[in-house]
């Protein structure tokens, strides 16, 4: 994976071609990069970044952000109901004691 900008791009190889291939997640529009080495691929991503967030501004349009920090959780309403416990008994709130949980858990594997 690729990163600049806080956005990330992930890459394939094409044996056929000989060529690195790659594209922009998690973002409404499609934003592809290819190079033949893994220098031109790094570069290919940031001139790609570089330019998505050009054309817009050129646009007046806002770019897509590839994340908004908010997304729905459906929990069992036992688990709802412990976490309900464990925010209280932590005195923070249920999204603070929610994200503390989800960092943990990402520390873990390292991501």
């Amino acid at each position: 994976m690729l990163h600049h900008k806080g956005y990330t791009g992930v890459v394939e190889f094409d044996d056929e071609a000989n060529l690195f291939h790659g594209e922009i997640l998690h973002v409404n529009d499609v934003i592809t990069f290819q190079g033949a080495s893994v220098e031109e691929i790094r570069t290919a991503f940031i001139e790609s970044v570089e330019d998505y967030l050009a054309f817009c501004a050129e646009r007046g349009e806002e770019p897509s952000k590839p994340f908004s920090g908010q997304f729905v959780v459906r929990v069992s309403p036992e688990l709802h109901r412990k976490i309900s416990v464990g925010a209280r008994l932590e005195h923070i709130s249920l999204n603070a004691f929610v994200t503390q949980a989800v960092q943990e858990k990402i520390q873990l594997m390292s991501i």
